[in-house]
């Protein structure tokens, strides 16, 4: 691809988040060009319609998350807790370039993004068998618990101040690390697995 190809690529697929993001998916992708800086032909060039724009967010929001994963995954053998404290962190840290179904995103049945959640749910299962056999993490936590809590960490209750958000969103944080550390008094209800998880996020499951 073409170095200005690349670039008005970018552009649009910056400007198609912040406005699905502020507006929804419903934004006009007159608007969505006007963002980018380009002619709307420009983007239909490199976007065929509305559904392959919302599929590439989407992707590139999980892509994300994956690398916060297997980022995390790399120091999992050290200090396995750590690991999935600095997977939520660099998630909600991040939470302003994800477009994804379980924040409040649009579904999509693009195969690539399916690939992506697998890949992301074999990360985090990694750091969780490494906790699980030193025995520092409960046995019957899961990777559908650090992706779902990752979701609701990157949505802080509506109208409060950022600096009050982010406090709150800190002590949660603490109060889900506490809860996995093993031999717990509360016996958790079995999750859904990571294929039914799946399957809920995507159009036309």
């Amino acid at each position: 691809m073409r170095t200005d190809a690349a670039r008005n690529r970018a552009q649009i697929l910056s400007a198609a988040r912040g406005a699905f993001l502020e507006a929804g998916t419903a934004v006009p992708l007159e608007e969505i060009a006007r963002r980018a800086g380009v002619n709307i032909a420009t983007l239909y060039r490199r976007f065929p319609n509305r559904d392959a724009l919302i599929a590439q967010v989407v992707v590139d929001g999980f892509g994300i998350v994956l690398d916060a994963a297997r980022a995390a995954a790399t120091s999992a053998p050290a200090d396995p807790p750590a690991a999935v404290q600095a997977f939520l962190r660099r998630v909600v840290d991040s939470r302003d370039m994800l477009v994804l179904p379980l924040i409040g995103g649009p579904q999509t049945d693009d195969p690539q993004a399916r690939e992506l959640q697998r890949d992301i749910s074999a990360a985090l299962e990694e750091i969780l068998e490494q906790g699980r056999r030193r025995r520092l993490i409960r046995a019957d936590v899961t990777a559908v618990d650090l992706i779902t809590t990752a979701a609701l960490l990157c949505r802080p209750l509506p109208h409060l101040p950022p600096e009050q958000a982010a406090i709150l969103t800190a002590r949660h944080l603490g109060v889900f690390l506490d809860g996995l550390r093993p031999d717990p008094s509360v016996t958790l209800p079995p999750p859904p697995s990571n294929e039914e998880l799946a399957d809920h996020l995507h159009a036309g499951a």
